[in-house]
Formats: C-alpha cells, structure tokens, sequence
C-alpha cells in the first residue's frame, strides 16, 4: 500500500509538473517597423509607427521597435532581443514586418536563425531584455510564420536614385543591389514569409518599376530572387510580366527566393505603403491576416 501511494504521488507530481509547463505557453504577434521608426525602442508596448495600441493586431501583441535609421546589422540586436524573449522555451511567435522590417527579420533568420539561443521568461525590463528561465539553450527560435506588409528585402529603387535621404545608413542598406547581397534571402531558417505587395502608387512614384505602393516595386513585395529589380504588376497590366501569387514562378520565368509566397497581391490598386497612423495601406491587410490566424 505504501509503495502504491508513493507512486501515486510521484505520477500526482509528474502530472503537475506538465500542466504547469503547459500553462507557461503563450503565443505571441511581433510587429516589426520599418524606415522612421517611431516606437520606443525597448518598450514592447509601444506602437506608436502603427497606429493606436488598441486597435486588435493579433494574439499578445508586441511592438518590436528599432530607430528605423541606422543600418539593419547595427540595429539588429534589438529584434534579437525580442525573439529571445517571446519566441523561446515553450513560447511561439507570429511575426509581421513592414517595409525594411522585412530586410531587419530576413538579416535576423539568415544569420541568427540556427544560432543557439538562451530560453527566456518574456519579463522584459526597459531595455526590452527578459530573463533567462533554467539556463538551457535552443537552437533558433519558434516562429511559426513571418507576414510581410510591403516587403523591402530586395530593396527599392528610391534609395538608389536617392528620392530618400541618403545621409541615413538605412537608405544605403535599402538600395537594391545592396539589400539582395546583404545576406542569403533563400535561409530562413525553414520559416516562412508571406508577402502582401501593395499597388496603388503615384506619378512621382515613376521611378519605380512595375506595380508599387509609392516606396517599394513588386519585385521586392513579392520576395523576387535575383541579382536587380524587376518589372512585375497584376495580370490587367499588359506592359509587363505578371507577379504570380503562391510560390509559383512569375510570368517571364522569375522566381521567388526560397520559403517566400505571395498571400496578397493588389489586383484593384487600392493600397499604398503608408500607416498614417491608423494601421492603414497595405499594412491594414497584414492586420487584418494576423488578428484571423495569429491566435
């Protein structure tokens, strides 16, 4: 009888001990900004780049804030910082990216995303650092998807002609040829990114080819590979090559780069790049996908 309690008690414990850890899991939505930044970095709370903090952006959602100035490596600790303490241990994320958040999480993947990572208790302090939980590792992070609201990892032709500022070292890593050689677009570490390539562009937005949104072509919004920018629009255009949806490749034979899929494509030219501080263009899609699937 005694043996019998002893293991009942043991089996009692065990079981415990599962439900606690199973009750720690939490999902959570990360938003990383792009060029201008506007959160405070560090505070997870703060989404001043996107609109008003109640608006419904997914399953916990965090602000993952950098200046959207200086230079994607130099800035990337601060997205590191974020996927270590809501991406580890029993935790998983959702991740939206705008604009050069896309370049930011592709940098991050190619090159961290097989890195060992110390498991965190996703209590972060001012600095936007959490604590370590039992001092154990994993490799990566749990992420189980990217959405990319006018993706900027291949680059936009306003940063080459220097339509932007081009004292800012972001605009030096946004030019084209620089954004596709920074890092190998096709390792995501398995992660995959859904692009959402907006249309409604302006006259003075003639710089750039093909559809765009008024700051990035499709050939970036739609994670085309290759060495440069191509001419892609919808299928109603007649004078270039249509951007496929999916994974398939482009009319004209281009491709897209690995784990990289067209979810949203501008067919009515009604979304341009811009939040206007209400989640509004083509990030209102992106949005509108994560509070539906990011639960």
């Amino acid at each position: 009888m005694m043996k019998f309690k002893r293991l009942f008690l043991s089996l009692f414990l065990l079981g415990l001990t599962a439900l606690s850890n199973l009750a720690s899991a939490e999902n959570y939505t990360l938003w990383v900004n792009g060029r201008g930044g506007g959160g405070v970095v560090g505070n997870y709370g703060s989404f001043t780049y996107w609109g008003p903090a109640s608006t419904a952006a997914g399953v916990n959602k965090k602000a993952v804030n950098w200046d959207g100035y200086n230079s994607i490596a130099s800035q990337n600790s601060k997205i590191r910082d974020a996927l270590d303490c809501f991406c580890t241990g029993n935790n998983w994320c959702y991740v939206a990216t705008h604009s050069a958040g896309d370049l930011m999480m592709g940098y991050t993947l190619a090159n961290y995303g097989s890195s060992a990572r110390l498991k965190k208790n996703a209590v972060a302090n001012s600095g936007g650092q959490c604590g370590n939980t039992d001092g154990s590792t994993q490799t990566g992070w749990n992420i189980k998807w990217v959405r990319a609201a006018s993706g900027a990892g291949g680059g936009s032709e306003l940063s080459d002609a220097g339509s932007w500022a081009i004292s800012e070292p972001l605009v030096k890593d946004l030019k084209t040829s620089t954004a596709r050689a920074m890092y190998n677009h096709n390792n995501t570490a398995n992660v995959w990114f859904y692009m959402y390539a907006g249309a409604k562009g302006t006259l003075y937005s003639g710089i750039l080819p093909g559809q765009d949104d008024e700051a990035v072509s499709y050939h970036s919004t739609g994670g085309v590979a290759g060495n440069a920018g191509r001419s892609l629009c919808n299928p109603s255009d007649w004078l270039c090559d249509n951007l496929s949806l999916g994974t398939a490749a482009n009319e004209g034979g281009s491709v897209k780069w690995s784990f990289h899929s067209v979810a949203f494509r501008d067919d009515n030219e009604a979304y341009n790049h811009y939040a206007n501080g209400n989640w509004q263009g083509i990030i209102s899609v992106v949005r509108t996908a994560m509070v539906n699937s990011a639960l």
